[in-house]
């Protein structure tokens, strides 16, 4: 039944992925003008002439690595944050009204005066964590918030150590508002990230390679690059999509809302 099901969806899904290139196709052929709008053939093409060098894979690595690092230190100072604020009424009147400002300010703005302070290789780690660190915050203050007072009361009651309340009542209660924060931050990370590499001519990266392509106007290579993101981003989220979802088969969470 499960092998059934999953032949279904991927049936499904490559019906609809041939429908939305077969719509390219006929924009392309409508257009005639490769410069403008390449044919999915050409971008392909293009995309396995890249993927033969090795400054192909070395873009994506440092690109990868650098975001990584942006979206490890965010979620992990947005769950510090989150604790000592949803801990600490002082700490929270000082702490969120800062960081609804970093969600409210635009990508560029933040790109645009990290140029001024900052070396062009930290500011794609530096953006991504800003674009990571709110979200992560709020869900997991949101999340401690909306645990259960009954069984905080019944642990009260009853003595229950500190760790024991943290690791059986509070972890699996806030995991799902934490597991929410970090699938949206993903793709937050990851797109602004980009952004920053493009404005910043960032060396080594996917970001540099897309700002070349437009300048010198390789709409095929454009798109090749445009393509090798999406398809590393969606990788990324399935690997971390399936990790939660083991993660809360395992200890018997539900989905939650963030």
């Amino acid at each position: 039944m499960k092998i059934n099901s999953f032949l279904k969806n991927l049936i499904r899904k490559a019906i609809v992925l041939l429908i939305w290139v077969g719509l390219w196709w006929l924009a392309a052929l409508a257009v005639n003008k490769e410069v403008v709008l390449p044919t999915p053939v050409s971008v392909v093409r293009k995309l396995v002439s890249l993927a033969g060098t090795g400054a192909f894979y070395t873009a994506i690595f440092f690109s990868v690595l650098r975001i990584f690092a942006g979206l490890l230190a965010g979620v992990l100072l947005g769950l510090l944050l989150g604790i000592l604020c949803a801990a600490f009424r002082p700490a929270d009147a000082f702490i969120s009204p800062a960081l609804s400002v970093v969600r409210a300010t635009p990508v560029a703005s933040f790109i645009i005066l990290a140029l001024v302070i900052l070396d062009k290789a930290y500011i794609p780690v530096v953006i991504s964590l800003l674009m990571v660190l709110p979200v992560v915050f709020g869900n997991v203050k949101t999340g401690i918030k909306k645990t259960d007072g009954k069984l905080l009361e019944m642990a009260r009651f009853f003595k229950v150590d500190r760790w024991s309340v943290v690791t059986k009542i509070y972890t699996p209660q806030v995991a799902p508002f934490f597991f929410s924060g970090l699938k949206t931050s993903l793709g937050l990370a990851w797109k602004a990230g980009v952004a920053a590499e493009v404005l910043c001519y960032t060396r080594r990266s996917i970001g540099l390679n897309l700002q070349n392509a437009k300048t010198y106007l390789m709409t095929d290579e454009l798109f090749a690059w445009t393509v090798t993101i999406i398809i590393i981003s969606m990788l990324i989220e399935t690997l971390v999509a399936r990790l939660i979802s083991k993660y809360e088969k395992k200890r018997g969470t539900g989905n939650g809302e963030g």
